[in-house]
């Protein structure tokens, strides 16, 4: 989900030089692996990309050791982490929307559990205990953890949409956008009129990969959340 603070985002920890790949729409990601971590003699991740983080799953204890996530920036000089496949199939998805004039940006991605908490903390302050708790996840319930969520944020006219209540009021771009989340692995997670089995209110920013086209489609085409499709819900 979005958190709002993009400056302070892996600040002082990501000190690793990156290579850098540029489109011709100015958008750009780093093709250097950060933890090689997770994988099998066979090279396959060890992890199941349909893993379930909500508010009653928290994340599996060893996940953070064994995901493998690479670096990206996105146009603004902004360094990210994504779970290498998650990031190979969303810059497909950013260049399709960009061909399309739709410009994609990554806004938040990858945070730690220690990061989330200082996030739970920060937006307490500023934006009150009731509106935290529909925006973000308690320390450890977080599907930022797993690598595989993106929160994206728009360009358009030149100008930087990221704020929430601007970003839904985009409904003809994300509507655009989201017909394309499939055909790459992602599903939009968190849907209008879903807050009951999601736990969380409608984010058209907020893409997760599940590495599998066929079942990201069917998700999409039902209209339904993760939680219905693996029956997880009460």
């Amino acid at each position: 989900m979005k958190n709002g603070f993009r400056k302070r985002l892996f600040a002082g920890v990501l000190a690793a030089a990156f290579c850098c790949i540029m489109n011709g729409n100015g958008m750009m990601a780093a093709a250097e692996t950060v933890s090689a971590q997770g994988t099998s003699d066979q090279g396959k991740a060890a992890y199941d990309y349909m893993v379930l983080v909500n508010k009653a799953h928290k994340l599996l204890d060893d996940w953070e050791s064994n995901v493998v996530l690479k670096e990206a920036v996105n146009k603004w000089g902004e360094t990210h982490l994504v779970e290498e496949k998650a990031l190979e199939q969303f810059l497909k998805l950013q260049k399709e929307c960009a061909d399309e004039g739709i410009i994609i940006e990554l806004d938040s991605t990858t945070r730690s559990v220690a990061r989330q908490q200082e996030l739970w903390d920060d937006w307490t302050i500023e934006k009150g205990e009731d509106y935290v708790k529909k925006y973000v996840a308690v320390p450890g319930y977080s599907e930022h953890h797993t690598g595989l969520a993106i929160d994206v944020c728009l360009e358009k006219d030149g100008r930087r949409i990221d704020d929430n209540d601007e970003m839904i009021a985009e409904k003809e771009i994300f509507a655009k956008v989201h017909e394309k989340l499939a055909k790459y692995g992602f599903i939009l997670r968190y849907l209008d009129g879903k807050e009951a089995e999601t736990g969380y209110s409608y984010e058209p920013w907020h893409f997760r990969y599940i590495d599998n086209p066929e079942i990201a489609k069917e998700i999409m085409d039902q209209g339904i959340t993760l939680e219905e499709y693996l029956g997880e819900t009460d």
